[in-house]
């Protein structure tokens, strides 16, 4: 598999060019801040509740 960033790949944090060490990113700094993100919770999957059924087996 080749290491050579897509000449059209951006970074997704400044939108500059990627580089390959620091894929999908163009820098460690931009790295950084994406995982900065992720733990502040600014990124989140979307989850759908469940409601738990009883099926009235559970009664004491």
């Amino acid at each position: 598999m080749s290491r050579a960033a897509s000449p059209k790949a951006k970074c997704p944090i400044c939108r500059k060019p990627v580089v390959p060490d620091y894929r999908p990113f163009c820098s460690k700094r931009c790295a950084d801040v994406d995982l900065q993100r992720w733990f502040t919770g600014a990124y989140a999957a979307p989850a759908v509740e469940v409601e738990e059924v009883s099926d009235g087996d559970d009664e004491v």
